[in-house]
């Protein structure tokens, strides 16, 4: 049995808090839930030491979740957020702020299952022949789509449309930064779908953000890691001032400062 203080944690409410941490195993689910339960436990009876009184609600709250609510916002003091603290983030992290990489392509796609051998062998033989056909006739490329690909993008000429890095198969990606707008692909792209024949039409890499216009993001991230760090270090205080029987809490992975 747990116990924090003079307060126990029945089994019953354990079992009750597992099925709100999914683990791969059932023993991790049960360490994580007594995790949460000493935490919140730590908290509702700080709360009422101090005699907390939630300063208001929110629809559907419980009475609990809006106590500890109001004891951290009372309790914890965030230091004022600079400017300089907002643009000395951006200067370290300007990868993070970039307009996403754009492409405009089009592809012939041979299905064949991964699994399939004599299928992707057949598929990779078709392509082939496809694209003999197309280095001799470039133009023939939607015609070409329409009668062979077995993607939905047959009915627009294989056309893919506008596409941003990541919204494709991490394969074609590869020849989307490759090849040179107007090329087609040398040779017939494999993927887990099967053989792509693959055009690159445009290429529009993204560009970094201005500062300005990224300036909130950076500040609500920045605030938000402050108060977790902050009420990792008020339950780590907490913990040390309880008595805590039947688990070894470790309040930096407390799934309350989410």
């Amino acid at each position: 049995m747990i116990q924090v203080n003079d307060r126990n944690i029945p089994e019953s409410a354990l079992a009750a808090e597992v099925q709100h941490h999914p683990a791969p195993t059932l023993e991790t689910a049960r360490t994580e839930a007594a995790r949460a339960l000493v935490v919140r436990e730590l908290l509702l009876q700080e709360a009422w030491r101090l005699e907390v009184e939630p300063s208001d609600s929110i629809p559907s709250e419980a009475k609990e979740e809006a106590l500890i609510r109001a004891l951290l916002e009372q309790e914890i003091a965030l230091p004022e957020l600079s400017e300089e603290n907002c643009r000395r983030y951006y200067d370290a992290n300007k990868r993070r702020f970039r307009s996403p990489d754009l492409f405009e392509a089009a592809h012939i796609l041979f299905a064949a299952a991964p699994e399939d051998e004599e299928k992707r062998h057949e598929a990779r033989t078709r392509a082939a022949a496809a694209l003999e056909l197309l280095r001799e006739h470039p133009e023939r490329f939607s015609g070409l789509a329409k009668e062979l690909s077995d993607c939905s993008s047959r009915d627009q000429g294989g056309s893919l449309g506008q596409v941003a890095r990541g919204q494709t198969c991490s394969e074609l990606e590869t020849f989307f930064y490759a090849l040179e707008p107007g090329q087609i692909a040398p040779e017939p792209v494999p993927s887990r779908y099967g053989y792509h024949l693959l055009r690159l039409d445009q290429r529009a890499l993204g560009e970094t953000l201005p500062y300005e216009s990224v300036r909130e993001r950076i500040a609500d991230y920045l605030r938000q890691q402050s108060w977790q760090r902050a009420v990792r270090q008020y339950i780590q205080i907490l913990a040390g001032q309880a008595r805590i029987e039947g688990f070894a809490l470790d309040a930096a992975d407390s799934p309350l400062v989410q």
